[in-house]
């Protein structure tokens, strides 16, 4: 049953619908017979069965039963511009008509892929020659990783290799780009990470802060321990440092503000290239076009992805500097071959996706009226920090997270084994809002699309799903007296 009010449609929660059975679905049963999932932990997937996704339109999902979901978390941080947009089917449509494959290798190319990386030279800030084409974050982050070793193999410094990531951050899965995510649970089981990589401070203010420290006391902190640390292993030695301005799989960790300020000339003082990983920063999720604007810094290359299509098709950018594409030059009548690239390097569906996706963010500025809408957002996220479970709230435009904990006043977390944040997210899906959990960390980041109304609309569903949260702990004895 839909109810009309005010503009906005609502529908009824998935148990006041009586759709969703206890069991597992038929059709979920033939997706557990034939699917290996992802990040998925398989002893609970085969009890729970997988939410099984139909369709899409505007920032709503629907499942097999038809019920409807808004999409908190624009899929896996990635579909800006909302799902069944007419306009970027028919030119994917058009595009296929027109030429359905080029690859890139060698001697060959295809106009549409030039065009979008002249598109993302004008766009992306900084001094970049060259962009390579890829299909994921994931790959895009292992290229970045290659070149830089490559890079410096041919100026003649084969010591300086070691890449530092930090703690929490995530940069895919990948060799490369797993060894340099600061989370063992992508290195388990796979004897990663690789040697080479290292991890140095989280900047999580309120977790790590010491007693009384102000912020920028805490950044100048982190900033002599990446320092202390260079120099430990020795700066010859040391080639790229890679951060996402904000750790999407971390938590929407947000820096405090100076962080980067504070970070960025020890990097330039031991010759440590920066690499900035904007897949899930870039193109206006900040309020600003990218990360790295919001936070003041420039970095040395860009990893894009995500809503460079807003994942209408798969494709990642990585945003060569000149000096780095000048090296590779030099040395090619030596090395030969740059023996790197996919099958579906800058395929030319993509490429045209991702220019009507460009198109589109500055046609109908997109980045500036979801900036606006940050405002809102954030306004309302941060209205939840009375919230009795609720300890820190943190965000930048349009993406934000509340963090949950046992004990506000000391900030003293829920165990682990307790899995709060698992019990909300699963509260939040019942009242029909597909969000994150991370640890008990609830995020959220809601398509760019998003109107006012269905921004409210997510943070009823979210509201109510904490205060379910809240009555469960309370009964489950989980909270201090």
């Amino acid at each position: 049953m839909v109810v009309k009010k005010k503009g906005l449609t609502k529908y009824k929660t998935l148990e006041t619908r009586g759709s969703v059975a206890a069991s597992i679905t038929t059709i979920q049963k033939r997706d557990l017979d034939s699917i290996f999932h992802p990040m998925a932990n398989f002893s609970e997937l085969n009890e729970s069965g997988p939410l099984m996704v139909v369709r899409g339109e505007g920032i709503h999902l629907y499942d097999e039963h038809d019920n409807q979901y808004i999409d908190g978390l624009a899929g896996l941080w990635c579909t800006s511009l909302g799902y069944a947009n007419e306009e970027i089917a028919e030119t994917a449509y058009e595009q296929m008509k027109k030429l359905s494959y080029q690859h890139l290798f060698k001697d060959k190319s295809s106009v549409i892929s030039m065009e979008l990386a002249e598109k993302l030279k004008e766009m992306v800030p900084g001094n970049f020659s060259k962009v390579f084409f890829g299909l994921s974050g994931s790959d895009a982050n292992d290229t970045q990783i290659k070149l830089v070793r490559y890079y410096n193999n041919v100026i003649g410094r084969p010591e300086k290799k070691k890449i530092i990531g930090r703690k929490k951050g995530y940069h895919g899965i990948a060799s490369y780009a797993a060894s340099a995510t600061g989370n063992e649970m992508y290195h388990k089981g796979f004897d990663l990470p690789i040697e080479g990589f290292y991890h140095v401070d989280c900047p999580h203010y309120y977790w790590n802060a010491e007693e009384g420290e102000s912020e920028e006391e805490y950044c100048d902190r982190l900033a002599n321990n990446l320092e202390n640390f260079i120099i430990e292993q020795d700066p010859k030695t040391v080639a790229a440092f890679i951060a996402e301005p904000i750790m999407g799989a971390g938590g929407v960790i947000v820096p405090p503000d100076m962080y980067f300020q504070k970070i960025h000339p020890v990097l330039k003082k031991y010759d440590v290239l920066f690499i900035a990983d904007e897949v899930v920063t870039g193109f206006g999720r900040t309020g600003n076009p990218f990360g790295c604007e919001t936070f003041g810094f420039i970095p040395d290359t860009v990893t894009l992805a995500k809503s460079l299509t807003s994942a209408y098709q798969p494709l990642s950018a990585v945003m060569i500097p000149d000096f780095m594409y000048q090296a590779i030059l030099s040395a090619s009548k030596e090395m030969g071959i740059f023996g790197h690239g996919f099958t579906y390097s800058g395929h030319p569906v993509a490429a045209a996706v991702g220019l009507k996706v460009l198109e589109i963010y500055q046609r109908d500025k997109i980045f500036e009226k979801a900036s606006k809408l940050g405002e809102s957002f954030q306004a309302k996220l941060n209205s939840l920090s009375t919230h009795p479970l609720v300890g820190e709230v943190r965000g930048k435009g349009l993406i934000g997270a509340c963090e949950l904990v046992k004990d506000k006043k000391q900030k003293i977390p829920f165990p682990t084994d307790k899995a709060v944040g698992a019990y909300c997210l699963e509260r939040m899906k019942k009242n029909g809002l597909l969000a994150r959990a991370i640890g008990d960390a609830m995020c959220l980041c809601p398509p760019l699309i998003s109107s006012e109304d269905e921004i409210g609309e997510i943070f009823v569903r979210y509201t109510k799903s904490l205060d379910e949260t809240l009555d469960w702990a309370h009964r489950q004895g989980l909270l201090v007296a």
